[in-house]
Parts: C-alpha cells; sequence; structure tokens
C-alpha cells in the first residue's frame, strides 16, 4: 500500500501555503502569519514543548526564532503531502533552511525539518499543528536582531 500523496492540484495549493507561511518569517509579520493557524493549535518545537494555543506559541516559539534568524525557506523539492481519503485532513513534511547568526553576528546554516497537519474545514484548510526543529548539531540559539513588522 502506498502513502496517501496529495495530488498535483492539492499539493500546488500547500507549496503556495509554504511559500507564503515563510514569507511571512522572513519579514516577521507575526499578524499575517497568524490566520494560517487554528487558534487552539498545538504545537511544539526547538525553544518549547507542546503549546496549547496560537497566542502562546507565537510569544514563545515565534518570538524565540523569527527575529533572530533569517532566510527561512522551506525545501520544495524533498515536501511531501499526504491527504486523507476524505480530504478534511493532511500532513505536510518539509525540510527547511535558514540563517543564523552567533554571538558576533556572523551568519551560520541553520537547517532544520517541519511537520504541519490541517484539517479542513468549511472555512478551508487550517493548520493544527507544527513541529519544526533544528537538525540535530545546529546551535538551538541566533543572535539576530531583526524587528517584527506587525505583531
Amino acid at each position: 500500500m502506498d502513502l496517501p500523496e496529495a495530488d498535483a492540484e492539492t499539493k500546488t495549493w500547500f507549496v503556495n501555503w509554504l511559500e507564503q507561511f515563510s514569507s511571512h518569517v522572513r519579514s516577521v509579520d507575526y499578524a499575517s502569519a497568524r490566520p494560517l493557524f487554528h487558534p487552539q493549535i498545538l504545537a511544539f518545537g526547538t525553544h518549547q514543548d507542546v503549546l496549547p494555543d496560537r497566542e502562546a506559541w507565537i510569544n514563545t516559539q515565534w518570538d524565540n526564532v523569527w527575529p533572530r534568524t533569517d532566510d527561512f525557506r522551506f525545501d520544495i523539492a524533498a515536501t511531501h503531502v499526504l491527504v486523507s481519503n476524505d480530504k478534511t485532513m493532511a500532513v505536510v513534511i518539509a525540510p527547511w533552511t535558514s540563517t543564523g547568526f552567533d554571538t558576533s553576528g556572523k551568519p551560520f546554516d541553520r537547517p532544520g525539518r517541519a511537520t504541519i497537519v490541517f484539517h479542513r474545514s468549511g472555512d478551508g484548510w487550517t493548520g493544527v499543528h507544527t513541529h519544526l526543529s533544528l537538525n540535530r548539531g545546529v546551535p538551538q540559539t541566533s543572535h539576530g536582531d531583526r524587528p517584527v513588522k506587525a505583531r
């Protein structure tokens, strides 16, 4: 039995979503990224265990990462999109890259991977769970200092 890979049209929708989300990360635009996720999202990542909602996620994970890094992008060629038979749930598995900064401001490669779970309702697809984490051996702390465009 094969994995339930998305058809081309559905995968394109999710690739566009990834591009949109990553552009919000690069511009440190929380306000534009917020509607992509359910208010009660369950999220975790490098800096936090399971967080109970979107605002807790923004105030911890996003604040600890987005302003301190740069150039966040998903590796679209290596992305997988799995969709349930009834097309109400989807999972996106995608490696990503970014740039971190050491204490002297010197940039370093900061790759990682993401799993994003989506639920489809009358309003379309919404992120309900994420796990973004760094690859092994990558420094967890970055010391960039970019302003938040919109909270």
